[in-house]
């Protein structure tokens, strides 16, 4: 059912989250080397490590919500599970931020950075879209 909104709503964060991410950077660091998502896999800490896995699980929690339009509790709950994904992603990505190594020195963030921002902005609104849906269909079921 990709003609329901919220459904492209969900296809949109699921390709802002699943395939954005490989074009453009996070971060530049003070070599002027701009770190893409797949550079983080080689990082030093967990936590560099989890970003990577956090995108691609968002991204597969939006595909997998898209499908199950018949159970509208179901998809609203995930839905609200990817939006805490995305605020913990954000979470990482903001502390990362500000502990980079050569932080004294000029380093520029990437638009990679407000991917979850954006994320969590599209299933907020595909959340009130399903909710909206699931009032229109409790209404109906109280003419009968």
């Amino acid at each position: 059912m990709i003609q329901r909104i919220q459904s492209i709503y969900l296809l949109v964060a699921g390709i802002i989250s699943g395939g954005l991410t490989f074009l453009f950077s996070l971060w530049s660091n003070s070599q002027t080397n701009a770190i893409y998502i797949l550079d983080l896999f080689s990082g030093n800490s967990i936590l560099e490590k989890s970003i990577p896995v956090l995108f691609f699980i968002s991204a597969l929690v939006s595909f997998v919500t898209i499908f199950l339009f018949k159970n509208r509790q179901l998809q609203f709950v995930l839905n609200r599970l990817n939006i805490l994904i995305n605020l913990f992603l954000l979470g990482v990505l903001i502390y990362l931020s500000q502990t980079l190594s050569g932080e004294a020195l000029v380093s520029e963030k990437g638009i990679g950075m407000f991917f979850p921002i954006i994320v969590i902005l599209l299933l907020v609104l595909a959340n009130r879209a399903i909710k909206k849906d699931e009032d229109l269909v409790k209404s109906v079921d109280r003419l009968r």
